[in-house]
């Protein structure tokens, strides 16, 4: 993270007014909102260096992705096939990458086992994420922005870092950003990179807590599978 993070305003960031929440509550009649709602942006394909956002025109090509995280998750989540087809329910899934949601515990599990994907590689067959709740500036929805495995800890060094600024996550505009990497076995793949470019002021800071606390209230986190 640079040292050369500014103070920002909220301007363009309509989300954080105070009355947002019952706005959505009220369109929505107090009914829960299901996460598969969200616009997602999923990990690109083949190294990419650009992301495809939805759009209300279609997906557009962006760069980087700006926002505010309000929350995450770390779901993971098991096929029995290693290709399935989008939208097929996993066999098996958790929320936090802990408990299936049978209750078992994810670390005994032999498809948590490196190398327990088919195919020959050392992937597991459980396939883990992190899923980040952005919102970014001119809209009261957030997206979805999902992180593979391989940038999971890409991710956690930006927390530790924001932790030893004593910044939480939900202070800062993030800016998320690809770039081209290979593994072992000479496939390309993507690697995601986070900065801090803006800082909240405390109010700002304030607001945009107490709207990704309201709408982690209101969503149907129980009945989705956050992991697919």
């Amino acid at each position: 993270m640079s040292e050369a993070v500014i103070t920002t305003t909220n301007k363009g960031y309509v989300a954080l007014n105070n009355n947002t929440i019952d706005i959505i509550k009220e369109n929505l009649k107090n009914q829960p909102i299901s996460l598969q709602l969200f616009d997602t942006v999923k990990s690109p394909a083949g190294g990419s260096t650009v992301f495809s956002v939805p759009g209300i025109a279609g997906d557009e090509t962006e760069k980087s992705i700006s926002g505010i995280i309000l929350d995450y998750t770390t779901p993971r989540a098991y096929w029995e096939t290693t290709d399935p087809v989008e939208g097929t329910p996993p066999t098996c899934y958790s929320k936090d990458s802990l408990v299936s949601f049978d209750g078992k515990a994810c670390s005994h599990c032999p498809f948590n086992d490196f190398g327990s994907r088919d195919g020959g590689t050392n992937a597991k067959a459980c396939k883990e994420s992190v899923a980040l709740l952005i919102l970014r500036p001119d809209n009261i929805m957030p997206i979805i922005v999902r992180i593979p495995v391989s940038s999971k800890l890409i991710f956690q060094r930006y927390l530790t870092r924001l932790i030893g600024k004593m910044l939480p996550i939900s202070s800062v505009v993030t800016k998320i950003t690809l770039e081209k990497s290979t593994n072992k076995s000479g496939q390309p793949y993507s690697v995601y990179n986070f900065e801090a470019v803006e800082v909240l002021s405390d109010d700002e800071a304030a607001n945009a807590k107490a709207f990704g606390k309201g709408l982690m209230e209101i969503l149907a986190t129980e009945s989705d599978r956050v992991a697919s």
